[in-house]
């Protein structure tokens, strides 16, 4: 790393995939069988290596990475540490593998890594934007309970049960399980210019990725981050920090069997502001407060996002938001009905209004068809698996379309 990058250098959360409970607890996308990888969640990974691929918003030459046991029953030791270039499949380029030190995290706990030097001799940081990393390491003994991310929207790699070795090789053949989860890994950070900050998407599955496509980075973080990349914009980094099934104020009785992870406002301070140079955090969410599940009025969910708005900024931190777009005539179980309508549109006259958040984008007229009330036909297709649409879920047309009215908000 360079003397000028050190002495003029922060740390920026550059990847993140919130935490949300033990797997196999969420709402995983495209997900393979894993019954011959996992065959007992309750043991989980057992002296078996597991290699997660990472894509950071921008390169640096030096990395650390936060591992999490949130949701653990017992110490997790990983082993065989490192960090390498994704080549393709479970595969690594060869000769791009740097070394991490062995890591022991407590029950309940969470871990950063000590910086790793990255040799800066593969190519420019632009150049590298768009490829991935990939963490490998090897679990000694059984991890108990796996704290993940269900929702990744892109493709990582898992040993055989009892193949501590497939850390350490850069081939794919040890790789034969996939998965489309992030497991233990929930942030990266990158060393960076001191002008650089990270811009951090919050909420549900409008945000987390649900009927965008797998592996087509085509969520609408990662199309706003193009975005500004294509503008000549290499200050901010977009990090997405959603959940599928997130709600604003509920579960009243969460205890970690709840898919959608834990109320938005009892992991605010986790999943956005623990992570680092977080200067501006775009807040969609309160579709799954309506619904007939979430049972929520929109006034407590306003109240509650009001709260949060209020500790934030005093963090110095801005806070966008949006309105949300309809799921009027959902086929989804809980969506569609026309009371989780009056709630959602109640709550939009109150973000229109203009006081809730710093500033907002009306993301429920660029998604909402004014004729039939419901997600407009273009957007309202599943570009995941192929099928048709659930009529909560923007697809991949959908989420750029997401990002477009967002990036007309950004200053």
């Amino acid at each position: 790393m360079s003397a000028s990058l050190a002495a003029g250098g922060h740390w920026v959360t550059v990847w993140a995939a919130s935490a949300q409970s033990a797997y196999p607890v969420g709402s995983a996308i495209a997900q393979p069988d894993l019954s011959v990888a996992l065959p007992d969640p309750a043991h989980g990974l057992v002296n078996q290596s597991l290699r997660m691929t990472l894509r950071p918003s921008l390169w640096s030459t030096r990395f650390r990475l936060r591992l999490s046991n949130r949701f653990g029953d017992r110490p997790l030791q990983l082993r065989g540490m490192n960090l390498g270039l994704h080549w393709g499949g479970g595969a690594l380029i060869p000769g791009t593998r740097v070394n991490l030190p062995d890591l022991h995290i407590g029950v309940g706990a969470s871990e950063w890594t000590p910086a790793v030097d990255w040799p800066a001799a593969y190519a420019t940081p632009q150049e590298m934007l768009g490829r991935q990393l990939a963490l490998s390491a090897w679990v000694d003994g059984a991890s108990g309970p796996i704290t993940w991310h269900a929702k990744a929207m892109a493709t990582s790699y898992l040993s055989s049960p009892g193949n501590r070795h497939a850390a350490s090789s850069d081939s794919a053949l040890h790789f034969p399980h996939t998965t489309t989860s992030s497991f233990f890994v929930d942030a990266l950070d990158a060393w960076l210019p001191s002008g650089v900050h990270a811009l951090v998407g919050f909420g549900d599955s409008l945000t987390d990725g649900t009927a965008t496509t797998l592996n087509g980075h085509d969520r609408w973080t990662d199309v706003l981050q193009r975005e500004l990349w294509a503008a000549g914009r290499h200050d901010v980094v977009v990090v997405n920090a959603g959940i599928g099934g997130n709600q604003v104020i509920g579960p009243s009785n969460w205890e970690g069997s709840w898919r959608g992870g834990p109320a938005a406002t009892e992991r605010l301070q986790r999943d956005v502001l623990d992570l680092s140079a977080v200067r501006t955090i775009f807040w969609l969410q309160g579709i799954n407060d309506f619904s007939d599940n979430g049972q929520a009025e929109a006034a407590a969910v306003v109240e509650a996002i009001a709260t949060s708005v209020g500790r934030i900024r005093a963090l110095g931190i801005r806070v966008l938001g949006a309105t949300v777009p309809s799921a009027w005539g959902s086929t989804r179980s809980g969506h569609g009905s026309a009371r989780q309508d009056a709630r959602r549109q109640a709550f939009n006259t109150v973000v229109r209004q203009g006081a809730l958040f710093d500033d907002f984008a009306d993301l429920d007229l660029a998604l909402t068809d004014p004729h039939t009330g419901a997600l407009r036909a273009a957007f309202n297709g599943d570009s995941t698996v192929g099928e048709p649409g659930d009529g909560v879920h923007p697809n991949r047309a959908g989420h750029a379309a997401m990002a477009h009215c967002i990036l007309q908000n950004l200053s």
